[in-house]
């Protein structure tokens, strides 16, 4: 048992601190706001109110309610996004990976919006690696694609797609404006295209990776590297994508 699991509680709009009980007041806000969350007051995927609001609400300085939301934070019920504020944790989407996997068709039927967002693009000579992957000559031109996923706005997966220039010739502007990469590769007559091999690993999010999921430093990521190819076999895109470790479950389906 936590060591404030016992604090009253006396009903879903009890606010006040009380002092000199023996039991400290950043125990007593976390027990209240963690009952709060428990019957629905702040259902999956609210945002709590701000610091300020709460300190105002309790009597106490930020500090104290800071330490709270920490408690909080450890044992997974909130979670603090950069630049949007803190928010009841929805559970992890399920992720099934199978010989046809979409990022926006896996997160809608999970109940939530997709979104994806191009985050810049360049055509660059294949390095030995991408060539290999993607059965081409080193050298050959190829469409470096970097790019973002959300699913309720908040970020779920960043990572770099390459594919053969010839065939994916302004594959990014037509992302750019459709959020999709499935109904980009449509317009270029592209329709379908399967998963042959995906390849799981784990690791601390780096730098990059921290700054664009609004990850604190020290959290992990699952690393997808992906080789996608048309109905006919012909390499399509290879890729890497890290996922934030507690936003998904991966399933492998045969």
């Amino acid at each position: 048992m936590d060591s404030f699991d016992h604090v009253s509680m006396t009903g879903p709009d009890a606010g006040d601190v009380t002092r000199g009980t023996g039991v400290s007041l950043w125990k007593q806000i976390a027990a209240r706001l963690e009952w709060q969350i428990a019957a629905g007051q702040y259902p999956a995927g609210a945002r709590l109110p701000v610091e300020s609001e709460l300190s105002l609400r309790f009597g106490v300085n930020r500090h104290t309610v800071r330490r709270a939301l920490a408690v909080l934070a450890e044992k997974g019920l909130i979670e603090a996004t950069a630049g949007r504020g803190t928010f009841v944790k929805e559970p992890p989407i399920r992720y099934p990976i199978g010989p046809r996997t979409r990022f926006s068709e896996i997160v809608s039927a999970g109940g939530r919006e997709p979104f994806g967002r191009c985050l810049g693009s360049q055509v660059e000579p294949a390095d030995a690696e991408v060539a290999r992957e993607l059965g081409l000559t080193e050298g050959t031109s190829v469409l470096c694609i970097e790019s973002m996923h959300e699913a309720d706005s908040v970020p779920i997966s960043f990572g770099r797609a390459y594919f053969p220039l010839d065939r994916c010739r302004d594959l990014d502007l037509v992302y750019s404006a459709t959020g999709s990469l499935t109904r980009a590769l449509a317009t270029l007559g592209i329709q379908d295209y399967r998963r042959r091999e995906t390849r799981i690993s784990a690791r601390a999010a780096n730098e990059r990776e921290v700054d664009v999921l609004s990850l604190t430093p020290g959290r992990s990521v699952l690393v997808l590297e992906r080789v996608d190819v048309e109905l006919d076999g012909t390499p399509l895109q290879w890729g890497r994508s890290s996922f934030v470790a507690d936003r998904v479950q991966l399933v492998i389906k045969p």
